[in-house]
């Protein structure tokens, strides 16, 4: 299969965590893989050698989504690499954990800058420059419908992702282009894990009626849903991958 015929895939943040799993799952599936990294280049380098060992295509792409320069320059670069983009894969995102009354406002407006405009500097590109018969996949987070103490600023942000993932589901009526989002509860990733102690772990991995925290692959498996043929009738939706949990 030439780069003509192949299928291409953006997934930002992609160097550890979810987005590695979903780029390791979407190169399985086929797609030459954009892999998105902010500051994690070696890690991000080490994903493309082993996707291409497996034989797969991939490119490391530095970007801050916050940017809108650097998120032109990343589908520019996809399509210099790989001839178009097909599936964009809104995985970057921070949390900063606090309370209202106690977040700072570098807390609130990194998180704004990165969750909520980084998401739609991509949605925006995406919009005009996805392929026929292309896939957007947002990222959101079950604390939208769990709302917890601490993570106001947090589920705000995603609230507002949800948001835009119906709307431009819409707006891109007769490009036969997809608009979905995933919401994931608890996921064992390094970034969830370090610094909670084994008590709230438990704790967390008890509270889905599957009484276990999410991988990242059954995360990846959603995405790989969505993004290919089975899941070409879903539009416009947010599927909560979270094992029951709400």
């Amino acid at each position: 299969m030439n780069n003509a015929d192949k299928k291409v895939a953006i997934v930002t943040g992609s160097s550890r965590g979810i987005g590695a799993a979903v780029a390791q799952r979407l190169a399985q599936d086929g797609f030459a893989v954009i892999v998105n990294y902010s500051g994690s280049a070696a890690a991000a380098a080490a994903l493309v050698q082993q996707l291409i060992g497996q034989g797969g295509q991939a490119l490391a792409v530095q970007a801050d989504v916050s940017d809108p320069a650097a998120v032109r320059a990343m589908f520019d670069a996809a399509e210099h690499a790989f001839g178009g983009v097909d599936v964009l894969v809104n995985n970057a995102g921070i949390m900063v954990n606090a309370s209202i009354a106690e977040t700072d406002d570098a807390g609130f407006d990194r998180q704004i800058a990165i969750n909520l405009k980084g998401s739609f500097n991509t949605l925006r590109e995406a919009a005009k420059r996805l392929r026929n018969g292309g896939r957007i996949i947002n990222f959101s987070s079950s604390v939208v419908g769990m709302l917890q103490p601490t993570y106001g600023v947090y589920a705000a942000t995603k609230a507002g992702v949800e948001a835009m993932t119906s709307v431009l589901a819409k707006e891109l009526r007769g490009k036969n282009i997809t608009v979905n989002a995933i919401a994931p509860g608890p996921t064992a990733t390094d970034l969830f894990l370090n610094g909670k102690p084994q008590e709230l772990v438990e704790r967390l991995a008890k509270m889905a009626p599957l009484e276990r925290l999410a991988q990242p692959q059954d995360i990846a498996g959603a995405a790989s849903f969505l993004a290919g043929a089975d899941g070409g009738w879903i539009n416009g939706q947010v599927l909560r991958a979270n094992g029951g949990i709400i």
